[in-house]
């Protein structure tokens, strides 16, 4: 149990440490934070919270930097949420665009906060590969172009343009839609590919051109069933102090490049002993692993379906802006796109 002497000297730590990067000891807590106990106090209450788990102390200097465990008591109980007018007039400027549609905000808001925190943001969209087809509709442009829409049994939609090499006549097009959906009606969208292989023995002899059109199909499906991960500002993270170790760097950049360990990494459920999570009262969930920290939002683009919202950085980041800016966004986009 923390006293109220450990967690005031806790959240000055963190909040000094989140702004300088240094190793953060009790002679700048008593000059910087004027806090009303000697140096002697201060240094027994940093052992204490060392011994509890809350701070680390690095092996080249006599001061203590916040542990994971530190940071998630901070994210839980001591934070502050900033409100940072000038990213929140930005994002504004995006939501007052009436013809923009719910992914791109959610898009845009992404690159605006990763501009203007110089973090990596990320966008996580809806996993449809265990979703079921329900409906294909193509619709012609000319001979040669045609945008496919494929629906799933939750009312996910997905669109895609076909681009043909050659001409494709209106009644080929109908054909193979109308045999598709005759066939893939209530597939898994993960079994799509395979499911497809093996009705082009009857494209093959129902449709004249089947070989152009399996080929847009399967690159379509292909699409469909591949997690949708959009990152704008990779390459913030060398800027921080905490990656200037090459192994480090290398180490992230592995885990973003990757859906599957990026997947992991964001979960809070995945078994890994190293890792801490915590959701708050507004709904953000955090997640720390090593030197990594994401904060997440759940943001709603259908009835049935979420997108998250994500800044992924250091450990050492401003919670506080960054909450907050979540916050906006998901309750702007809550409020406009109903």
């Amino acid at each position: 149990m923390l006293t109220s002497r450990n967690i005031e000297i806790l959240k000055a730590i963190v909040e000094e440490f989140i702004d300088t990067a240094e190793p953060v000891g009790s002679k700048t807590l008593v000059d910087k934070y004027d806090l009303p106990y000697s140096s002697a106090t201060i240094r027994n209450d940093m052992a204490t919270l060392e011994s509890l788990g809350y701070l680390e102390k690095p092996h080249t200097s006599a001061g203590r930097v916040p542990s994971n465990k530190g940071y998630q008591f901070y994210c839980e109980y001591l934070v502050d949420k900033e409100e940072d007018e000038e990213i929140k007039y930005a994002l504004s400027n995006i939501f007052a665009k009436e013809s923009m549609n719910i992914e791109d905000a959610i898009k845009e808001s992404c690159n605006i906060i990763s501009d203007m925190t110089n973090l990596t943001a990320a966008v996580l969209g809806p996993d449809a590969s265990e979703q079921r087809l329900e409906h294909i509709k193509l619709f012609p442009i000319d001979h040669k172009t045609a945008v496919g829409v494929f629906i799933t049994n939750i009312g996910h939609t997905e669109n895609k343009v076909f681009n043909f090499k050659e001409d494709v006549s209106l009644e080929d097009i109908q054909n193979c839609t109308d045999i598709l959906n005759d066939r893939l009606k209530g597939t898994k969208v993960s079994g799509l590919k395979d499911k497809l292989e093996a009705i082009k023995p009857i494209l093959n002899k129902t449709v004249k051109r089947h070989e152009m059109l399996f080929n847009a199909f399967y690159g379509a499906f292909v699409k469909f069933a591949t997690e949708t991960i959009y990152f704008r500002g990779k390459s913030n993270i060398m800027y921080q102090p905490e990656f200037s170790d090459v192994e480090k760097l290398k180490e992230f950049m592995k885990v973003i490049d990757n859906s599957k360990l990026f997947r992991q990494l964001i979960d809070p459920q995945s078994d890994d002993g190293n890792k801490l999570a915590l959701k708050t009262k507004s709904g953000s969930e955090l997640v720390w692993l090593d030197d990594i920290a994401v904060v997440s939002s759940d943001i709603k683009v259908s009835e049935n379906e979420s997108a998250k919202l994500m800044v992924v950085g250091p450990n050492r980041m401003q919670y506080d802006r960054v909450l907050s800016l979540l916050d906006f966004i998901s309750e702007e986009i809550a409020k406009i796109y109903k």
